[in-house]
């Protein structure tokens, strides 16, 4: 892991400087909940990162342990990347923020099913989306 100098002991502050950029979130968000694992898949996302962009989050996060890479068994020249389990106990952060978005911003319909899925129980989505990460 990549040793870094925190600018406090605050633990959201620490925190934010692991994963709290939007585009680690977002590569986070689509290793849990879009099942986007490889580098042409984040690139295609609709939020558009640059390769740079990508490239470089991509290594800060696995330098911070959050999710690993692997050659991807179907085609030796990609690789495939995975949350750690440091990378899926963000899910229930990842759920709050979901529902904090619902409630204050206009969401895309094509999200809404993933909110109902999410506010019908939150605790089994949780669980579900852990068990399904995990195996």
């Amino acid at each position: 892991m990549k040793d870094m100098k925190n600018r406090s002991g605050c633990p959201v502050s620490c925190s934010l400087e692991v994963w709290g950029d939007k585009w680690s979130l977002l590569i986070i968000r689509d290793l849990m909940l879009n099942k986007q694992y490889t580098y042409s898949e984040f690139l295609n996302a609709d939020e558009s990162i640059s390769t740079n962009i990508l490239a470089a989050r991509l290594l800060a996060l696995e330098e911070n342990g959050l999710i690993t890479k692997s050659t991807n068994p179907h085609n030796k020249s990609s690789t495939l990347y995975s949350l750690t389990q440091k990378g899926i106990d963000l899910l229930p952060t990842l759920v709050e923020i979901h529902l904090w978005a619902d409630k204050y911003l206009d969401i895309s319909d094509d999200k809404k099913s993933l909110l109902q899925e999410i506010k019908s129980d939150k605790n089994a989505f949780i669980l579900k989306s852990k068990k399904y990460l995990q195996s």
